[in-house]
């Protein structure tokens, strides 16, 4: 019986690692976090909430985001605060432009 257990385990561990998520899934949750937020946040603040995804990545979108006039940065260095100029809309934001 536990042996049965165990091999049905390491099975669904290695079905579970071939599942990958979808293309632009992590940037639409980092969108999320931002959309959520009603104050001033940082990079640190995103990525907590968004703990699988990388400081590259954040800091990728808020630039997009800079850049498209949704969002801007109220400082400089690692405590700089960003916060939004207009409401975003989530699975708009293309980042290859």
């Amino acid at each position: 019986m536990l042996y049965i257990l165990k091999v049905s385990y390491r099975e669904f561990e290695e079905r579970l690692e071939q599942i990958k998520s979808p293309r632009g899934a992590k940037t639409e949750l980092i969108l999320t976090a931002i959309k959520q937020t009603s104050e001033p946040f940082s990079v640190g603040d995103i990525h907590r909430q968004c703990p699988g995804v990388s400081l590259d990545l954040i800091r990728r979108v808020l630039k997009k985001l800079w850049s498209d006039g949704k969002v801007e940065c109220l400082g400089r260095g690692q405590n700089a605060k960003w916060d939004k100029t207009e409401p975003l809309e989530i699975g708009t934001t293309e980042l290859n432009g």
